[in-house]
């Protein structure tokens, strides 16, 4: 028997829509969701939001997706996280992910090296501020006290504290593995049901190496859900975004999204609209992404085929759907997700 699906929202609190992003996860909430993502890229920080949300929630799970890894100390992660877990009743979620060379150096003059290493030290770090033992490691990238200094390996004032679960956001397949092996749960992007195992035949390697099996991890992915009954009239829009992820989401170097898709066997788009991108040609990037690569990254169209989508969503072993809702206002974006939420049921009604 299939697994019922849940459900998840990425919020964005920007400084204009702060209190309007806070009400719609509230009455998300209401409609059942199961998840909301505070995301963190060069704008508000993943943590604040989140701590206000709580105090407007009682029920749904609330994490980062993504605090960037390196830009805290390993041992303040594991802090905030225990402490988050604290305020919100158990129901925190430490979401972290590597970021890119671009915001990492550009924004926080860090070198982004070692990115995969240094994401695993820092869990593991964190995992032992939350037992409750003397944070003493030794790694590749952080060594705990600090060598050749007065500090002492130090316990936290918190005490043992419940283990906060942690989702890894990985795009490459070395992070993809870590993921497997040491995460409960994976946010995918760039990810189509249709080509699920580009990513999942690594997380599974990392799984086996752990002596576990993808059963053991959350698997949460998805995209924009938009209702029309002319399909092809909800293609056009999408297109800019996906060429923005292919051409800007990284350098002409480094950009993890692009290689996913060219797993996912969109090579020579891929490449060409990254290339046109950076040489200015956004117009032509965008019109360079195919209709089926929207379709297959998105939940889009009619009922009956938003839930077919749902179905290959929930038939290629994706465990909680992750969605965008369109609409015109908060008012829009809440009867989509409205929608949404009874085809879901529907589906899992079918399980």
């Amino acid at each position: 028997m299939a697994r019922k699906l849940s459900t998840a929202i990425q919020v964005g609190f920007g400084r204009e829509n702060w209190e309007r992003a806070v009400d719609f996860v509230v009455e998300a909430e209401k409609l059942g969701v199961g998840y909301a993502w505070s995301a963190e890229a060069w704008g508000s920080d993943g943590i604040s939001p989140l701590a206000y949300v709580a105090a407007r929630t009682s029920k749904i799970k609330l994490g980062t997706g993504i605090l960037q890894a390196g830009t805290r100390t390993p041992a303040l992660i594991g802090m905030t996280a225990a402490t988050m877990a604290a305020l919100t009743g158990g129901r925190f979620i430490l979401g972290l992910g590597t970021s890119g060379p671009q915001v990492i150096e550009g924004f926080h003059g860090i070198p982004f090296k070692m990115a995969v290493t240094r994401m695993r030290e820092i869990v593991e770090i964190a995992r032992i501020v939350q037992s409750g033992e003397k944070v003493s490691y030794s790694g590749k990238v952080y060594e705990l006290p600090l060598p050749g200094g007065e500090g002492k390996a130090i316990r936290s004032a918190m005490g043992q504290t419940e283990p906060v679960p942690v989702y890894l956001a990985t795009l490459s397949p070395k992070s993809l593995a870590l993921t497997g092996e040491i995460a409960d749960g994976w946010l995918g992007t760039s990810f189509m049901p249709e080509h699920a195992d580009a990513f999942f035949d690594y997380l599974r390697k990392g799984a086996d190496k752990a002596g576990r099996s993808l059963d053991d991890i959350d698997l949460q992915a998805g995209g924009v859900v938009a209702f029309s009954d002319d399909v092809e009239s909800l293609y056009a829009p999408r297109k800019p975004g996906l060429a923005f992820t292919l051409g800007a989401m990284g350098s002409r170097k480094q950009n993890f999204y692009n290689r996913a898709f060219q797993r996912a066997g969109y090579e020579e788009v891929a490449q060409e609209a990254q290339r046109r991108w950076l040489d200015g040609d956004r117009q032509g990037a965008a019109e360079l992404v195919p209709d089926e690569m929207v379709a297959q990254t998105n939940l889009l169209g009619t009922d009956y085929t938003v839930k077919d989508r749902i179905r290959a969503y929930r038939d290629c072993g994706i465990t909680t759907i992750r969605v965008d809702p369109d609409g015109e206002g908060m008012s829009g974006k809440l009867e989509t997700l409205g929608r949404f939420m009874r085809l879901l049921d529907e589906v899992n009604a079918e399980a």
